[in-house]
């Protein structure tokens, strides 16, 4: 309930996590956005909407800086000071955005944990883990993630007949629904080949025979990427892989383990189907770390004592 004394901020923020609970937000962006635009509404006081500008959004990230917040924080609350003005817009209280005027804290890039070539070997030579409910599919899963390099949605994207198999590759729909061949590898393959029948089987069983995707649950439905999200945490976890590990993981180990062996930085960038070559570029960050952590293990004059 909004208080009586409540400033016209105060009562707009409790109306939007209001918004933000009936549209099934997640609890973490609820819990998120409440504090932030709480904090917001006590800075700016009793002023109203036509007094906030970006300049006193400015002053509030500034405030916020000053109290020992971190960038990330920072940024948080600046987005859920845009989402608010989107919804305030939506509502017909405000014409403008101001949040949208405020740049943007720059933050730092981190760069992702790779898997060394060892430790994805690990993994895709193992025996499938006690976790897994569908064995062959799941090997299918990881072969193809590392072996191809396609991001999660591609994976599920794929269907049987975008196997080219007299070319031995597939044809992979990206992001803007543009469409590349990726070379299907040997591993990769030989895992694709050995899960088909054990598909046909659930269809069959299932009554399903007319579903065209390649990787299906034993419902014969359409793998879903929260589910390949599942299915490879567990099995890379169950292996020895870090906990934060995910399908993107695999991915970034494709692009990565392809430089380090040589490939063509131009060939790379075509296989993950990147618009730029300055994302792909990333992966020389990447590979220059590995490559500094090799030289300082390993040379006798690395580090003197």
């Amino acid at each position: 309930m909004t208080k009586a004394g409540s400033t016209i901020v105060e009562k707009a923020v409790a109306k939007f996590i209001r918004a933000l609970q009936e549209r099934n937000a997640s609890s973490h962006t609820i819990k998120a956005y409440s504090a932030d635009l709480v904090q917001f509404a006590e800075y700016v006081g009793p002023q109203s909407w036509s007094d906030i500008d970006h300049v006193l959004i400015r002053g509030y990230l500034s405030s916020l800086y000053e109290r020992g917040l971190s960038k990330t924080s920072v940024a948080r609350a600046l987005a859920a000071l845009r989402s608010l003005y989107r919804w305030l817009a939506q509502e017909g209280v405000v014409d403008q955005n101001p949040a949208k005027l405020v740049a943007t804290p720059k933050l730092p890039k981190k760069l992702p944990r790779v898997p060394t070539i060892e430790e994805v070997n690990t993994v895709l030579d193992a025996k499938m883990p006690e976790c897994s409910a569908f064995d062959a599919r799941d090997r299918a899963i990881l072969e193809l993630l590392y072996g191809c390099g396609i991001r999660n949605s591609e994976l599920i994207g794929i269907n049987v007949d975008d196997i080219r198999w007299s070319n031995e590759v597939v044809l992979v729909r990206g992001k803007g629904r543009k469409e590349r061949y990726v070379p299907l590898g040997e591993s990769a393959n030989a895992a694709v080949r050995a899960y088909l029948p054990l598909r046909q089987k659930v269809l069959a069983e299932t009554k399903r025979t007319t579903e065209r995707a390649l990787l299906i649950n034993l419902r014969g439905s359409r793998l879903t990427t929260r589910s390949v999200g599942r299915i490879v945490k567990q099995i890379a976890v169950a292996n020895g892989l870090s906990p934060d590990v995910h399908p993107h993981t695999f991915r970034h180990a494709f692009g990565t383990h392809m430089l380090e062996e040589g490939a063509d930085l131009r060939a790379i960038q075509e296989m993950l189907g990147h618009e730029r070559l300055s994302t792909t570029q990333r992966y020389t960050q990447l590979t220059v770390k590995h490559v500094m952590e090799v030289y300082d293990r390993t040379h006798p004059h690395a580090n003197k004592s």
